[in-house]
């Protein structure tokens, strides 16, 4: 039984070294182009802020803060395409990313989950000029990309649900329903402040000075 527990102890103890690989707080910066879903859809910009925290040296978790500039497709209830002003999008998303290797050169994936917030915009719809309310939605983003050194290039999908919305013409009285497709992908570029490797890793990595 000493032995067993003895052997957990060390396994622990190894592990938690393992962990302090890194220093653990980070903060990345990211700036990139937003590409929206949808037909009549109009790529932009965005700009991202993540603080984080690396629970071990291969798994952080985080809160990302985005704007994205874009104008989003949409669809009418007769399949004819539109597209809206451009507007922001904000989100404000918990992440999760897994790091492949702990060296110079760091592939990861990673996950999120969060709330969306879209503004209002107008959309010219077959001559109708009609507008969108500013709303939210939950989604979720799934991510891969690399670090290198403080540099960071990521490619993002955040998946979220559509809106849709009933309008009646002013002139006739039908009804007509107007789609969007709120899902866009990121493509960012940026780096981060903090996450250096520890004092204690460096001493372990330096040679022997005689």
């Amino acid at each position: 039984m000493k032995k067993l527990l003895f052997l957990f102890l060390a396994v622990l103890c190894f592990n938690f070294s393992q962990a302090q690989t890194f220093n653990p707080f980070k903060v990345d910066l990211a700036v990139g182009a937003a590409i929206p879903n949808g037909s009549g859809a109009k790529g932009g910009v965005l700009l991202s802020l993540e603080p984080k925290y690396a629970v071990i040296s291969r798994l952080s978790v985080g809160l990302r803060i985005e704007a994205a500039i874009m104008a989003r497709g949409y669809v009418s209830g007769d399949g004819s395409s539109a597209s809206a002003s451009v507007s922001a999008a904000a989100s404000y998303i918990a992440t999760s990313d897994y790091y492949y290797t702990n060296s110079f050169f760091r592939p990861f994936s990673g996950v999120g989950l969060g709330l969306y917030r879209f503004a209002s915009a107008s959309i010219d719809n077959s001559g109708n000029d009609v507008g969108t309310a500013a709303g939210s939605k939950f989604g979720t983003m799934v991510r891969s990309g690399f670090e290198l050194g403080h540099f960071r290039f990521a490619v993002e999908y955040n998946i979220i649900g559509k809106n849709t919305q009933t309008y009646i013409d002013g002139s006739t009285g039908d009804k007509y329903t107007v789609s969007s497709k709120n899902s866009y992908m990121g493509i960012k570029l940026g780096f981060f402040f903090g996450g250096g490797r520890t004092s204690t890793d460096k001493n372990v990595a330096s040679p022997i000075k005689m």
